[in-house]
């Protein structure tokens, strides 16, 4: 039901900032709960911030205070603005829409990523 696509990845040194954009097509993108996972090279995929179909937002530690997740329902599109990177953050970033129907069942959805590299 939904389509994502995620943009903004690149090479950035330490300390410096990006912003990541998913946009999503298919499906009705103000349902939809929002978020933001990365997954380093030998490393299992971990959660980086949520953001609800009513704009509430969440962050895991290691990001709190460095990065911010907002939604423009307008647009379609849920953003990551990524400031005072570290090298930890080197990973490739993936796009989530997930909602519950009506009958309990969850359903996910999951962009293709895009290379965030933070390094001198």
């Amino acid at each position: 039901q939904v389509q994502l696509v995620e943009s903004g990845g690149g090479l950035v040194q330490p300390g410096g900032s990006l912003r990541l954009s998913c946009v999503a097509s298919g499906s009705i993108f103000s349902l939809y709960d929002m978020g933001w996972y990365r997954q380093a090279p030998g490393k299992q995929r971990e959660l980086v911030a949520t953001i609800t179909s009513d704009g509430s937002t969440n962050y895991v530690d290691f990001v709190k205070g460095r990065f911010t997740i907002s939604r423009d329902n307008a647009k379609t599109t849920m953003y990551l603005q990524m400031n005072s990177l570290k090298p930890e953050d080197t990973a490739v970033y993936c796009c989530n829409a997930n909602r519950v129907n009506r009958r309990g069942s969850r359903y996910d959805y999951w962009g293709q990523g895009t290379q965030v590299t933070v390094s001198s």
